[in-house]
């Protein structure tokens, strides 16, 4: 095919070097155009056809969908398919709907599904960028900012094949890193490895603090199930906002256990939408402040304690079941001086966790803090459900215990209506053993023979210095090539701009994606993959919820010239002379039987499970797999034509689950899986994880250790009250306007739901800033644009910017897409955390024309 249309830089002024510049002319090729709305028509795109406008006409065929992205919902969708085309979506109506069995309704992001499957920054063939020769000057510096040409997919794979075998050859498998490569990672495991990576993306310190402390792996068993929460008489959302992230199954739980009594409580720098639909008070606290106000509240309970003569912490539970409360409870060997109770206290480090302590570190006045206390006295039990985010901290592993010795001396774990862990994504109030356990798909793991990894809080720089930390030593790295897939490590990880750096340094990226995503822009050849939604045999899905199971059907043929990963895999595989039945080993319609076939669901009795599908041979036959028949709960045929199973609850069933029950009960005939066998808020494994990362000092208790960027960086002079450079924290959460980076070029959901920062009128004042006006946020890493809402929800010194914006870097560096990963620093800390809550910033008044969000093209426009 011709080259594509030639770049328009100067003409469109800042935001040419993005995505204005990407793939001039691609309507026209295409012959269909965008998914747009004009008044009440749909405009439908049909693929390898033309456009055309559809009404409401219900002829078509619903088809099962689901909504896969990983917000935690994984909600029930049905598409109305006509023509090839997904003409429109709605919710499921799976079946009747009651307050113990709630329809698993979409949001607005999964109604938007469509514009992701056909929108205008959907992939439609392989490019090659401009500027890059696979043969020669590979054009590092134009990466981010070049104009684009569509090649064939023979000449993609002979380049991507290409590019791997020079790189070997030259400097081994060693200077391949692969972020999240899918299929593509078993073609490279074969042909002898890659570097990979690890850290802790949603989970901040939580991900490798879980274990250490409560003994368990997955995070649904950390938390109560959602009928549990009817037994509630407190529900503290700490930092948890359902209402933005998976508005659909928790929210209804939270409204429901609001009807029945519960009184909740809401604790954030920001009065989110969750607050104002379900809160009865409202507690602002500073980011990354979570763990002194803990301390403030757990000072005045042992202070009551003390004066009631022991009466109001639960002892029976400290003396039994918890490992470092106080000094009589510490680990033989320990230094008791470190026990909660007096480091709490102060008895040895001289400064008591009074709430006038931390009142000046939280910014929520005295008397607050002491009613909040109060509210843990008078109210039991209580659930308190904290978010992943409050752990996305620098060092922050103080706060995981801080959180745990919380619950335990209010006696909030193990009983009914009473839990004391984090709420997210898939766990987000409905915690316990999963009722419906998916079956695995057949494909034998192929190891990756090399052992080197990155850790994704450093990585940028590991790449940029050649060399990276692990166990406390500095090892050498020479990283040639990076391979993208399933991920959106650059727009997502740490310090966006080093990670530009980064991929301008290396000889060659790839990037397969269905959507041009800043990974794709920054990358040399573009690899389009389709969805979930054209996949033969559709796609299964389990991990939304415990008590649910979704078969999606293939909704519409694959888009344009989109190929399944494993394809590509496969025929990257043939070029390397890799055999490549080992990469795929049978059909995607395979393996998703597979998976229907092994998947298993709870009997009544609420501890033994069944397989969930019945097969008979026609069943296989029909379904043209292998596989062998068995006896189920429900015929094959039947979930693929329903696309779900749901377990029905009922409150008083035998599904129900406590957190810590068992160990409650009988700590010594049902220990956690703990060094301990206890729940440890003194965790010597913790410490010794922090210390093996090498990057700073671990501590096996709840000791206060303050981010390189944390609310004391904001002042020259703390005690004197002297601002410094970087006077605002900065706070970036979840909105209904994306997921992660996921949906962010969707316009619907641009034009509906804004991304302006916001800022209080009190700092506004002091900047000359009005409404509306174009703000320049700024630190020492980088500078974004946005528009400023002015508004008293947020509390002063504080910005709010939502997470997930592509990036988007004019001429002189700055980013008016608003990602505020620009702004947050790489400080690594153990055992793998990711500090995007502590970063500070200033800003300015800028005379920047920003236009609206949802105005800015992202993608292609039809060439003329």
């Amino acid at each position: 095919m011709e080259q594509l249309i030639h770049e328009r830089h100067k003409a469109e002024g800042h935001r040419s070097l993005s995505r204005r510049g990407f793939l001039r002319g691609l309507g026209a090729l295409a012959g269909a155009g965008a998914l747009s709305v004009t008044g009440s028509e749909l405009v439908a795109c049909t693929p390898g056809g033309t456009s055309q406008l559809t009404s409401t006409a219900e002829d078509g065929e619903w088809r099962n969908a689901i909504c896969w992205h990983n917000c935690g919902g994984k909600c029930v969708l049905k598409a109305l398919v006509k023509d090839g085309s997904i003409v429109r979506l709605k919710n499921g109506d799976e079946h009747e709907e009651t307050g113990d069995n709630p329809q698993m309704r979409c949001c607005p992001r999964g109604l938007s599904q469509r514009m992701q499957i056909v929108g205008k920054e959907r992939l439609k063939y392989p490019m090659r960028r401009t500027h890059f020769d696979p043969n020669g000057d590979p054009g590092r510096e134009w990466r981010g900012r070049d104009t684009w040409e569509r090649i064939s997919w023979d000449d993609a794979l002979d380049i991507v094949a290409g590019q791997i075998k020079s790189i070997k050859a030259k400097y081994g498998s060693k200077g391949i890193y692969v972020l999240d490569g899918g299929d593509m990672a078993r073609t490279l495991s074969l042909y002898g490895g890659y570097v990979s990576k690890y850290g802790s993306r949603s989970r901040g310190a939580w991900k490798s603090s879980m274990k250490p402390i409560l003994g368990v792996d997955q995070k649904q068993h950390a938390l109560n199930d959602r009928l549990d929460l009817l037994n509630a008489k407190l529900i503290i959302l700490w930092g948890s906002n359902p209402a933005q992230n998976s508005p659909n199954m928790p929210l209804l739980s939270l409204r429901r256990a609001k009807e029945n009594g519960a009184r909740i409580v809401v604790i954030d720098p920001m009065y989110t939408r969750t607050a104002a639909v379900l809160a009865d008070d409202y507690f602002p606290i500073r980011p990354v402040t979570d763990a002194p106000l803990i301390y403030a509240l757990s000072y005045y309970l042992i202070k009551k304690d003390q004066e009631a003569g022991g009466t109001v912490l639960d002892w029976d539970f400290l003396n039994r079941c918890v490992q470092g409360f106080d000094a009589d409870h510490m680990p033989e060997g320990a230094d008791t001086t470190e026990n909660y109770r007096d480091y709490v206290l102060g008895t040895y480090d001289g400064q008591p966790k009074t709430p006038e302590w931390a009142s000046k570190l939280c910014g929520l006045p005295v008397a607050r803090i002491e009613e909040l206390a109060q509210m843990l006295i008078d109210y039991h039990p209580t659930t308190c459900l904290f978010s992943w985010g409050a752990a996305h901290l620098e060092k922050g592993t103080y706060l995981c215990l801080a959180e745990m010795a919380l619950g335990a001396m209010t006696g909030n774990i193990g009983v009914a209506g009473g839990a004391f862990a984090v709420s997210a994504q898939e766990a987000s109030t409905n915690g316990g053993p999963m009722l419906v356990k998916l079956g695995k798909d057949g494909t034998e793991t192929i190891p990756n023979p090399l052992k080197t990894k990155l850790c994704t809080n450093h990585h940028w720089q590991d790449i940029l210095q050649g060399s990276y930390a692990f166990g406390g030593k500095d090892h050498p790295l020479d990283i040639h090539m990076m391979y993208h897939s399933h991920c959106a490590t650059l727009n997502q990880t740490n310090n966006s701009l080093k990670g530009i750096e980064a991929h301008r340094k290396v000889d060659f990226v790839v990037t397969n994606h269905f959507t041009f995503t800043p990974e794709a822009q920054y990358s040399d050849i573009v690899l389009p993959v389709t969805t979930p939604w054209e996949k033969e045999g559709g796609d299964v899905r389990q991990d939304g919820s415990r008590e649910l199971f979704l078969w999606s059907d293939k909704v519409i043929d694959p888009y344009f010239e989109a190929k399944d990963d494993a394809w590509i895999a496969a025929e990257v595989a043939k070029r390397l002379g890799v055999d490549d039945t080992k990469v795929t080993p049978f059909s995607n319609m395979q393996r998703v039987f597979n998976m229907v076939a092994g998947t298993t669901v709870v009997m009544d009795n609420g501890k033994d499970y069944e397989n969930l599908a019945s097969i008979t041979e026609d069943d296989i036959k029909e379904l043209g797999v292998e596989g062998q028949p068995q006896e189920g709960r429900v015929p094959i045929m039947q979930l693929k034509e329903d696309g779900f199973y749901r377990v029905e609850r009922h409150v008083g069933d035998n599904l129900g689950y406590i957190f810590g029950k068992k160990l409650r009960e009988d700590p010594d005939a049902n220990p956690l899986k703990t060094e301990s066998g206890k729940l440890e808020i003194y965790c010597p494994a913790l410490k010794k994880a922090v210390d093996k990362a090498g990057w700073n000092t671990g501590y096996a208790y709840a000791k206060y250790d303050p981010a390189t960027e944390g609310y004391e960086a904001t002042f020259a002079d703390f005690d004197a009250g002297i601002k410094g450079t970087y006077p605002f924290q900065v706070y970036a959460n979840h909105d209904l306007r994306g997921t992660h980076s996921v949906f962010n070029q969707v316009t619907w959901l641009r034009e509906a739901f804004g991304y302006d920062a916001f800022i209080n009128p009190v700092d506004a004042q002091s900047y000359d800033l009005k409404e509306g006006d174009v703000a320049e946020i700024f630190n020492s890493r980088g500078t974004i644009l946005r528009r400023m809402h002015l508004t008293e929800r947020v509390m002063p010194g504080v910005i709010v910017i939502h997470e997930g914006a592509w990036i988007n870097i004019n001429e002189d560096g700055t980013c008016i897409g608003g990602s505020p990963n620009v702004l947050t620093g790489d400080f690594a800390s153990g055992p793998d955390i990711e500090s995007w809550n502590a970063c500070i910033c200033d800003i300015r008044k800028s005379d920047y024309e920003l236009e609206d969000d949802w105005k800015v093209d992202l993608g292609v426009e039809p060439h003329e």
